[in-house]
Parts: C-alpha cells; structure tokens; sequence
C-alpha cells in the first residue's frame, strides 16, 4: 500500500513538472510568435512609407523625362502587387519587384543632370534614402525575430511542447533578392574631346 502511494505520488509530481514546463514553453512560444508578428507589422510601416513617397518622386521624375514610360510603368505595377500583397512571402516577392523598378528608375536620373539638382528631387531621395535606411533596420529585426522563435522551437523539449500546442517552423525570413547579389556596373563618361 505504501509504495503504491509512492508511486502516485511520484506520478503526480512528474505530471505537475511536465504540465509546468509545457505551460511554460507554449507561454514563450505564444510571446515569440507575437513578436514575430509585431516586427512583419513595423515592416510594413516602413514598407508602406516608401510606397507613398514613390508617386511623388515619380511625378518629379517624369517633369524631367516623360520618355521613359515603361519605367513608370513598372513602378506602378510593382506598387500595386505591393499593396495587393496580404501573406509575408507575397510582400516580400513585391518587394523585390519594386526593389527592381527603383533601380531602373534612378538609372533614368542619372540621365538627367538637371534633375538632380533640382531640390524637391533632392527632399525626396533624402526621404527615400532614410525610408530605405528603416526597412533594412527593420528587416533585420524581422529576420532576428522569426530565428529566435524557430532556434526556440528546435530545442529539446520544446519542439516537443511545440508540436503538441500546434507551433510550426515560420521559414518567411525576408531575403535579398537575386539581383541583389550582382556587381553593379559603374561607368564613368570618356575624357571630352
């Protein structure tokens, strides 16, 4: 009688321990998981700040170089699939998009000397540059928080806790795209003669 009294005692102890830790580790899990969230949200503040800046620029842009419609056309495009966007990866793959027509858009200011001296262009890239500055602090700050979440999950026992209260691996890390990856090419104009 004694030691089936132990056993249940014991039972009860090692149950109270494991609900305890599992209690626990989803809290954590649940804490990870929101701060995930809350940094994709200040993502697409910054995100979106730079989508509203872009039409002015544009406008600015096009006083100077009306010929170059396919460029604003594809700012256009790459604005709408941004705001279109509603998962993570859908925002990212935009991002990429738009990340391109930027591009090709400075390319066309190059062009136009006038253009960069003009001062509501000059506010402009300003504003541009920091918008630009931000969403590459706070996609690091996104990334950093969905590896804490995914390094929490993949620790012994939590992925075990974690598989029980349904937690899965968040793998919408916010990568560079390809083309980031290239060697811009910088040519400077000949000697005059």
């Amino acid at each position: 009688m004694k030691q089936v009294l132990i056993v249940i005692v014991v039972l009860v102890v090692l149950a109270l321990a494991v609900g305890g830790m599992y209690v626990s580790t989803k809290n954590q899990l649940v804490t990870l998981n929101e701060t995930v969230d809350s940094k994709w949200a200040q993502v697409n503040v910054v995100l979106e700040r730079r989508s509203d800046l872009i039409p002015n620029l544009v406008q600015t842009v096009k006083g100077f170089a009306a010929q170059e419609q396919t460029v604003y056309d594809d700012i256009d495009k790459a604005r709408a699939a941004l705001g279109g966007a509603r998962t993570p990866s859908d925002k990212i793959a935009a991002n990429g998009q738009l990340d391109g027509a930027l591009s090709r858009l400075l390319v066309v200011v190059e062009n136009y000397p006038q253009l960069r001296s003009n001062e509501n262009f000059l506010r402009l890239q300003d504003e541009l540059a920091g918008t630009e500055n931000r969403i590459a602090v706070e996609r690091k700050n996104y990334n950093d928080s969905i590896q804490a979440y995914n390094t929490f999950i993949g620790q012994f026992p939590n992925s075990i806790f974690a598989r029980w209260a349904g937690f899965k691996r968040n793998d919408a890390y916010f990568a560079a795209p390809a083309a980031a990856q290239q060697v811009p090419q910088v040519q400077f104009p000949g000697p005059n003669r």
